[in-house]
Protein backbone atom coordinates (compact mmCIF):
# COMPACT_ATOMS: atom_id res chain seq x y z
CA UNK A 1 0.00 0.00 0.00
CA UNK A 2 0.61 3.47 -0.17
CA UNK A 3 1.46 4.52 3.16
CA UNK A 4 3.67 1.41 4.01
CA UNK A 5 5.74 2.26 0.69
CA UNK A 6 5.83 6.08 2.14
CA UNK A 7 6.87 4.42 5.84
CA UNK A 8 9.68 2.66 3.77
CA UNK A 9 11.07 5.50 1.68
CA UNK A 10 11.16 7.63 5.83
CA UNK A 11 13.57 4.54 7.22
CA UNK A 12 15.69 4.79 4.24
CA UNK A 13 15.87 8.25 4.62
CA UNK A 14 16.52 8.18 8.14
CA UNK A 15 18.78 5.97 7.63
CA UNK A 16 21.08 7.54 5.54
CA UNK A 17 21.11 10.00 7.93
CA UNK A 18 22.23 7.99 10.95
CA UNK A 19 25.20 6.93 8.40
CA UNK A 20 26.58 10.24 8.30
CA UNK A 21 26.29 10.37 11.67
CA UNK A 22 28.97 7.33 11.72
CA UNK A 23 30.91 8.21 9.11
CA UNK A 24 31.46 12.49 10.69
CA UNK A 25 32.20 10.52 13.56
CA UNK A 26 34.37 7.85 12.21
CA UNK A 27 36.47 10.78 10.24
CA UNK A 28 36.76 12.75 13.01
CA UNK A 29 37.80 10.19 15.69
CA UNK A 30 40.64 9.11 12.71
CA UNK A 31 41.59 12.61 12.50
CA UNK A 32 41.94 13.12 16.25
CA UNK A 33 43.93 9.59 16.53
CA UNK A 34 46.36 10.74 13.52
CA UNK A 35 47.22 14.12 14.27
CA UNK A 36 48.96 12.80 17.48
CA UNK A 37 47.12 15.43 20.08
CA UNK A 38 49.37 18.35 19.21
CA UNK A 39 47.99 20.38 22.67
CA UNK A 40 48.13 23.74 20.69
CA UNK A 41 45.68 22.98 17.84
CA UNK A 42 44.11 20.95 20.77
CA UNK A 43 43.29 23.65 22.92
CA UNK A 44 42.80 26.87 20.75
CA UNK A 45 41.08 24.93 17.90
CA UNK A 46 38.83 22.34 18.78
CA UNK A 47 37.15 21.70 15.59
CA UNK A 48 37.75 17.94 15.23
CA UNK A 49 36.07 18.06 18.89
CA UNK A 50 33.09 19.67 17.75
CA UNK A 51 32.90 17.49 14.86
CA UNK A 52 32.81 14.38 17.17
CA UNK A 53 29.85 15.76 18.63
CA UNK A 54 28.08 16.59 16.27
CA UNK A 55 28.56 12.94 13.70
CA UNK A 56 27.61 11.29 17.83
CA UNK A 57 24.12 13.20 17.52
CA UNK A 58 23.12 13.39 14.35
CA UNK A 59 24.23 9.20 14.27
CA UNK A 60 21.60 8.88 17.74
CA UNK A 61 18.90 11.44 16.20
CA UNK A 62 18.94 8.85 13.32
CA UNK A 63 18.48 6.09 15.44
CA UNK A 64 15.74 7.95 17.06
CA UNK A 65 13.87 8.76 13.68
CA UNK A 66 14.42 5.39 12.62
CA UNK A 67 12.44 3.60 15.71
CA UNK A 68 10.14 6.22 15.90
CA UNK A 69 9.27 5.19 11.98
CA UNK A 70 9.29 1.87 12.43
CA UNK A 71 6.62 2.03 15.85
CA UNK A 72 4.62 4.61 14.56
CA UNK A 73 5.42 6.70 17.56
CA UNK A 74 4.41 9.56 17.61
CA UNK A 75 5.97 11.11 20.57
CA UNK A 76 9.43 9.51 18.90
CA UNK A 77 8.86 11.54 15.84
CA UNK A 78 8.16 14.61 17.41
CA UNK A 79 11.12 14.80 19.94
CA UNK A 80 13.42 13.70 15.99
CA UNK A 81 11.76 16.73 14.46
CA UNK A 82 12.49 19.01 17.25
CA UNK A 83 16.18 18.26 18.29
CA UNK A 84 16.68 18.73 14.02
CA UNK A 85 15.15 21.24 13.54
CA UNK A 86 17.55 23.27 17.11
CA UNK A 87 20.35 21.42 14.87
CA UNK A 88 19.41 22.97 11.81
CA UNK A 89 18.94 25.99 13.04
CA UNK A 90 22.27 26.34 14.49
CA UNK A 91 23.81 25.45 11.87
CA UNK A 92 22.50 27.72 9.77
CA UNK A 93 23.45 29.73 12.42
CA UNK A 94 27.37 28.92 12.74
CA UNK A 95 27.58 29.05 8.67
CA UNK A 96 26.21 32.50 8.42
CA UNK A 97 28.54 33.83 11.20
CA UNK A 98 31.43 32.06 9.99
CA UNK A 99 31.06 33.98 6.51
CA UNK A 100 30.45 37.11 8.37
CA UNK A 101 33.61 36.61 10.38
CA UNK A 102 35.76 34.92 7.75
CA UNK A 103 37.67 38.47 7.45
CA UNK A 104 38.80 38.37 10.85
CA UNK A 105 39.96 35.02 11.04
CA UNK A 106 43.54 36.60 11.38
CA UNK A 107 42.46 38.76 14.61
CA UNK A 108 40.80 36.14 16.11
CA UNK A 109 43.52 33.13 15.97
CA UNK A 110 46.14 35.80 17.00
CA UNK A 111 43.88 36.12 19.99
CA UNK A 112 43.75 32.91 20.62
CA UNK A 113 47.60 32.46 20.51
CA UNK A 114 49.19 35.43 21.47
CA UNK A 115 49.00 34.28 25.73
CA UNK A 116 51.61 31.80 24.78
CA UNK A 117 54.21 34.21 24.38
CA UNK A 118 57.13 34.51 24.87
CA UNK A 119 57.25 30.62 23.96
CA UNK A 120 60.49 30.27 25.65
CA UNK A 121 58.85 30.46 29.18
CA UNK A 122 55.70 27.60 28.13
CA UNK A 123 56.36 24.00 29.61
CA UNK A 124 58.74 21.59 27.88
CA UNK A 125 55.66 20.02 26.18
CA UNK A 126 54.10 22.63 24.96
CA UNK A 127 57.40 23.49 23.86
CA UNK A 128 57.46 20.04 21.76
CA UNK A 129 54.01 20.78 20.49
CA UNK A 130 55.02 23.93 19.10
CA UNK A 131 58.09 22.58 17.50
CA UNK A 132 56.58 20.29 15.31
CA UNK A 133 53.95 22.80 14.69
CA UNK A 134 56.79 24.70 12.92
CA UNK A 135 58.49 21.63 11.26
CA UNK A 136 55.04 20.84 9.86
CA UNK A 137 53.97 24.26 8.57
CA UNK A 138 57.11 25.63 8.06
CA UNK A 139 57.07 28.63 10.27
CA UNK A 140 58.66 30.33 13.23
CA UNK A 141 57.21 31.76 16.05
CA UNK A 142 53.18 32.06 16.97
CA UNK A 143 52.16 36.08 16.36
CA UNK A 144 55.50 37.83 15.31
CA UNK A 145 57.83 35.57 13.93
CA UNK A 146 60.77 34.42 15.72
CA UNK A 147 60.55 37.16 18.16
CA UNK A 148 58.26 35.27 19.62
CA UNK A 149 61.16 32.96 21.20
CA UNK A 150 63.55 33.98 24.08
CA UNK A 151 65.62 31.29 22.37
CA UNK A 152 64.99 30.71 18.59
CA UNK A 153 64.72 26.74 18.01
CA UNK A 154 66.26 24.53 15.28
CA UNK A 155 62.81 24.05 14.61
CA UNK A 156 62.74 27.87 13.28
CA UNK A 157 65.55 27.16 11.03
CA UNK A 158 65.15 26.47 7.27
CA UNK A 159 66.68 24.56 4.66
CA UNK A 160 67.30 27.50 2.16
CA UNK A 161 71.19 27.99 1.47
CA UNK A 162 72.50 31.31 0.50
CA UNK A 163 74.86 31.55 -2.77
CA UNK A 164 75.52 34.37 -4.91
CA UNK A 165 73.21 33.79 -7.60
CA UNK A 166 70.18 32.59 -5.18
CA UNK A 167 67.81 35.05 -3.34
CA UNK A 168 65.69 34.01 -0.51
CA UNK A 169 62.57 32.51 -0.93
CA UNK A 170 59.28 33.91 -0.04
CA UNK A 171 59.21 30.90 3.15
CA UNK A 172 62.78 31.30 4.02
CA UNK A 173 64.30 34.58 5.22
CA UNK A 174 68.01 35.79 4.57
CA UNK A 175 68.70 34.97 8.07
CA UNK A 176 67.70 31.04 7.29
CA UNK A 177 64.67 31.11 9.92
CA UNK A 178 61.46 30.88 8.59
CA UNK A 179 59.55 34.42 8.07
CA UNK A 180 55.99 33.71 8.21
CA UNK A 181 54.45 33.05 11.64
CA UNK A 182 52.48 30.07 12.13
CA UNK A 183 49.23 31.75 13.21
CA UNK A 184 49.48 32.89 9.65
CA UNK A 185 49.69 29.53 8.21
CA UNK A 186 47.17 28.32 10.40
CA UNK A 187 44.58 30.87 8.51
CA UNK A 188 45.51 30.09 4.98
CA UNK A 189 45.15 26.57 5.98
CA UNK A 190 41.53 27.35 7.45
CA UNK A 191 40.75 29.10 4.45
CA UNK A 192 41.71 26.48 2.08
CA UNK A 193 39.58 24.09 3.82
CA UNK A 194 36.67 26.05 4.11
CA UNK A 195 35.65 24.68 1.07
CA UNK A 196 35.61 21.16 2.25
CA UNK A 197 33.58 22.42 5.21
CA UNK A 198 31.29 24.15 3.43
CA UNK A 199 30.33 20.99 1.55
CA UNK A 200 30.02 19.16 4.49
CA UNK A 201 27.84 21.35 6.16
CA UNK A 202 25.64 22.12 3.05
CA UNK A 203 25.16 17.98 2.94
CA UNK A 204 24.28 18.03 6.63
CA UNK A 205 21.70 20.63 5.77
CA UNK A 206 20.39 18.81 2.93
CA UNK A 207 19.52 16.07 4.82
CA UNK A 208 18.93 17.39 7.59
CA UNK A 209 15.43 19.25 5.71
CA UNK A 210 14.65 15.98 4.31
CA UNK A 211 14.54 14.66 7.53
CA UNK A 212 12.19 17.40 9.13
CA UNK A 213 9.63 17.08 5.91
CA UNK A 214 9.43 13.46 5.82
CA UNK A 215 9.41 12.77 9.82
CA UNK A 216 6.76 15.96 10.26
CA UNK A 217 4.80 13.80 6.97
CA UNK A 218 5.16 10.88 8.97
CA UNK A 219 3.44 12.15 12.23
CA UNK A 220 0.73 14.03 10.43
CA UNK A 221 -0.54 10.59 9.01
CA UNK A 222 0.34 8.40 12.05
CA UNK A 223 -2.06 11.05 13.69
CA UNK A 224 -4.29 10.88 10.90
CA UNK A 225 -4.66 7.04 11.14
CA UNK A 226 -4.66 6.41 14.79
CA UNK A 227 -7.27 9.15 15.66
CA UNK A 228 -7.56 12.71 18.01
CA UNK A 229 -7.87 10.17 21.06
CA UNK A 230 -5.10 7.61 20.65
CA UNK A 231 -2.06 7.41 22.80
CA UNK A 232 1.44 8.06 20.55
Amino acid sequence: QMYFKCIDLILIIFFSLQLSGCLILAVSIYLRVSKGGNKITDQYFPAVNLMIAIGAIIMVLGFLGCCGAYRESRCMLLLFFIFLLIIFILLVAAGIAGAVSQNKMQDWVNEQLKSLVPLSSQPQSVINDLENLQKDLKCCGIVNGKSDWTSVPESCRCNYTISATATPGAECGSDRYYSTPCSTRIVNLMKENMVIVLGIAFGIAVLLIFGLAFSMALYCQISKKDGPTTNA
